[in-house]
């Protein structure tokens, strides 16, 4: 089998006509696609509420098990298909039904940019907020307020995401490299600075090392079955596996891209972005005695009424708002471009039009998330509102299943030796020990924990 699938990707491989120019560029773009509203908003928001250091060690081993071999696995299958991540199976595996995992891989992102549009909006609509004094306060009630009022108006819940999918429309008009390329090469180190200026203002207040503590003095005692379920689940949205984002930028990798190096830095980076946003909340809020389990509202409500007790609170304010929205855009470029990668392969459309229309549509289908807390708060599916159904489906099955079957596809379908050839670059690379522990791992482990993750959100099996 593994001869007949390697003998029909040969034949079936076209050149990709857009590439990632620089290695630089490769590890940004790919980077910007992980490091998202996951880092700003969901890590330190679900490490407060999971008990802190304790969680973020099995967050670590969750992304070594779970997140960097389904990534690899994912960026080789776009550079071998080099194309969208419906093509790209279909020409690996062709007449086999395998494209499926990249249909759901093309769902899965368009479902994500439904609700992600709007929260990314709220970002957006914050960094308004924060130049105005209303928000100034420590008062947590008036900064609940402040959010009420913002998700609960109905048009400027539709303006402020229709603003945020104009402008990621624009950039990724632009192309693979004048866009998604030169923008993160751009906003990422500069989301790297503004975390390291507002981090070292949060170490400098008084009582901050509780919020240290807090981050990196494990308490095994806080950790639950379920905290490691949500560990898991985070892995996948922090590092956007499972939604065809790591398969289509894969795609435009040069041949010579040491994959496995590649997702190794951008895990590392990750990392490294989710703990200096850790280090940047969590001694502010001991410091000034809020909840570090204050749940998703960490970010809007808790955080405003932090900074409004600092010295040149308003500045830091904007500041973390704004490096919030950069962190925003880097991780919607790569949705966006997933669904339209697909309508420039498989349609005659070109990447203009694409975009204009997977813009269109995530507008027409978002407008219900974006509605959620406001005119729609009363319609529900499944006693879901169509924010939380969108969030739920993506998160519990569409991200699972897509990384499921791509662990099964790369390792007992596509087999050792094309996994070995692909990912040593034909014999160039002296990786192949590491190549065996990462397949090893992706053949026997990540299947068992990713369908946990899968039967736990499916409430299938009750973890206490």
């Amino acid at each position: 089998m593994d001869k007949a699938v390697s003998e029909a990707s040969k034949s079936a491989v076209k050149v990709r006509p857009e590439r990632f120019a620089t290695g630089v560029g490769v590890l940004m773009a790919t980077l910007g696609s992980a490091v998202g509203l996951g880092n700003i908003w969901k890590f330190p928001y679900l490490t407060g509420a999971n008990g802190g250091a304790a969680f973020l060690i099995v967050y670590l081993l969750c992304t070594v098990l779970v997140g960097f071999p389904i990534m690899v696995a994912e960026q080789m299958i776009g550079r071998k298909g080099r194309a969208d991540a419906v093509t790209s199976f279909k020409k690996i595996s062709p007449k086999t039904l395998w494209w499926l995992v990249g249909a759901s891989g093309v769902l899965a992102a368009f479902v994500i940019m439904a609700y992600y549009t709007e929260v990314a909006g709220w970002v957006f609509a914050y960094i308004a907020k924060s130049f105005q004094s209303g928000l100034m306060t420590t008062d947590a009630t008036v900064t609940s307020a402040a959010f009420g009022q913002l998700v609960s108006n109905p048009w400027l819940s539709l303006v402020v995401q229709w603003i945020v999918l104009a402008v990621v429309g624009v950039i990724i008009v632009l192309g693979v490299t004048k866009g998604i390329e030169a923008t993160t090469k751009k906003l990422l180190p500069v989301l790297a600075l503004l975390l390291v200026v507002i981090g070292i203002r949060s170490l400098t207040l008084p009582g901050a090392s509780a919020g240290l503590a807090f981050l990196f003095k494990p308490d095994f005692s806080k950790l639950t079955a379920q905290a490691i379920m949500v560990a898991l689940g985070l892995a996948f949205f922090k590092l956007s596996i499972g939604m065809g984002a790591m398969l289509t930028y894969g795609s435009y990798y040069g041949e010579d891209q040491n994959i496995p190096a590649n997702a190794a830095r951008v895990v590392g980076a990750d990392l490294a972005v989710s703990l200096l946003a850790g280090v940047a909340i969590f001694p502010a809020v001991f410091a000034f005695g809020f909840e570090p389990a204050a749940g998703a509202q960490l970010l809007f409500i808790t955080i405003p009424t932090v900074f409004a007790s600092m010295p040149f609170g308003q500045v830091f304010m904007v500041l973390f708002f704004v490096l919030t929205a950069f962190a925003a855009i880097g991780a919607m470029l790569s949705l966006v471009e997933v669904v339209v990668a697909f309508l420039v392969n498989r349609t005659k459309l070109n990447r203009t039009q694409a975009t204009l229309v997977t813009v269109l549509a995530m507008a027409l289908v978002g407008s219900m998330c974006a509605l959620s807390n406001s005119s729609m708060a009363d319609f529900k599916l499944f006693g879901m509102t169509m924010f939380d159904l969108f969030d739920y489906v993506s998160s519990n099955i569409l991200l699972p299943v897509g990384g499921l079957l791509m662990a099964v596809f790369a390792t007992w379908v596509w087999g050792w030796p094309n996994f070995k050839a692909a990912l040593s670059n034909e014999g160039t690379l002296a990786n192949e020990k590491l190549l065996k522990v990462v397949f090893n791992i992706l053949r026997f482990v990540s299947p068992v924990l990713v369908l946990l993750i899968l039967l736990t959100g499916l409430k299938i099996v009750n973890i206490g």
